[in-house]
């Protein structure tokens, strides 16, 4: 059977792929989180909605970014165009771009520009919660999705675990402003439980917890999970359940919720930390 994938998804892969190629050296800093990462480990996830997304969400790594060229004149060369908010930038179709920096390395100062040596203070935003994607990812081909676009970029991938602690930590900053809540981010934690078995999604999060730059945002993910993830009538099994809609059984999508988180806990509760082994 061919898969047909939504046209906003293809020019937002198109789109990513113009980005990497603008950043040129700078692409060993680059790690890709956010959707279109969460969709290259699950596909489909056996579920009714199909995988889409509209933008491209970039994790950078300071440490290796080059003095030149310098990200903003790289990034505009390429005709990539500002948004209003640090990071945020435009292309192809007004498709949007985010070039972000975990906040554990976003320099002092600033509430949301991320502070880049050389590259200023607007060009990427500093982001709660991709300080395990520096830590838990790896080598990935990214291809377009469109037929005609022969190019193809080796970048790294954020790994399930850094993903799930992303989405976690992002729907947690906006349970006090329920107006930002996205179903889908609900939607997108439901297709990485279901990507990974239990356990060794486990081990990786307990790495993630023993690590000096991921450790405090994983031991909050998991304490999210805990807290809400663990029932079908808890908060992340409402927002899956409101993303995916009458495509699918609501009780069954709250349920698989559940059971998936409970089983991925139990396994990590298994598991002993560094500091006891």
């Amino acid at each position: 059977m061919t898969v047909t994938n939504p046209t906003e998804y293809v020019l937002a892969r198109q789109v990513l792929l113009d980005v990497l190629e603008a950043l040129g050296p700078h692409r060993d800093a680059v790690v890709l989180v956010g959707a279109q990462a969460v969709y290259l480990h699950t596909g489909d996830a056996d579920l009714a909605v199909a995988p889409t997304t509209t933008d491209a969400d970039i994790a950078l790594a300071p440490d290796l970014l080059h003095d030149e060229p310098l990200l903003e004149a790289a990034l505009r060369s390429a005709g990539f165009v500002p948004g209003a908010n640090p990071g945020t930038w435009h292309g192809t179709s007004h498709i949007a771009v985010d070039l972000m920096v975990p906040e554990a390395l976003s320099g002092s100062g600033g509430r949301r520009g991320a502070r880049l040596p050389v590259h200023g203070n607007r060009v990427a935003r500093r982001t709660v919660g991709l300080e395990p994607a520096l830590v838990d990812n790896r080598d990935h081909e990214l291809q377009a999705l469109d037929v005609t676009d022969e190019r193809t970029f080796t970048i790294r991938v954020a790994g399930v675990a850094a993903l799930l602690v992303a989405k976690a930590i992002k729907v947690k900053e906006r349970l006090d402003q329920r107006d930002r809540l996205k179903p889908k981010d609900g939607l997108d934690m439901l297709r990485l439980l279901r990507a990974v078995e239990a356990e060794p999604l486990a081990r990786d999060l307990r790495r993630l917890s023993d690590d000096p730059l991921a450790a405090g945002v994983t031991t909050e993910a998991v304490a999210i999970l805990r807290r809400h993830g663990g029932e079908p009538d808890g908060e992340l099994a409402r927002l899956a359940v409101r993303a995916v809609g009458v495509l699918d059984d609501p009780d069954v999508v709250a349920a698989s919720f559940a059971v998936l988180t409970e089983e991925v806990l139990a396994a990590y509760d298994a598991l002993p930390s560094a500091a006891i082994r």
